[in-house]
């Protein structure tokens, strides 16, 4: 598992503590994060919505160098899936 995933897994547990769905993060060939309702964590399965990005992508909305929504509409994040849960994802991560 690369570090930046491991730094990704501390980010998402720490700003979100209540997610009720299912998601994955795919962070390129880096690795891929899953997310639900006991947290965080690297691995990769089913999904109601998986976020797919280039590591810096990513590395720029963790850091709040990067509004999520921007990077979807820009084409640098990639939404597929349930579309609800991506923007409560979003407003986390903002």
């Amino acid at each position: 598992m690369s570090d930046l995933i491991d730094e990704a897994v501390k980010e998402l547990s720490a700003r979100i503590d209540d997610f009720d769905g299912n998601a994955k993060f795919v962070f390129g060939e880096e690795g891929t994060i899953m997310l639900d309702s006991s947290g965080a964590r690297a691995g990769d399965g089913e999904a109601d919505v998986t976020l797919t990005a280039e590591p810096d992508t990513f590395r720029a909305i963790f850091e709040g160098e990067l509004d999520p929504t921007a990077a979807f509409m820009s084409g640098k994040l990639s939404v597929d899936g349930d579309m609800g849960q991506a923007m409560k994802l979003a407003g986390a991560l903002s």
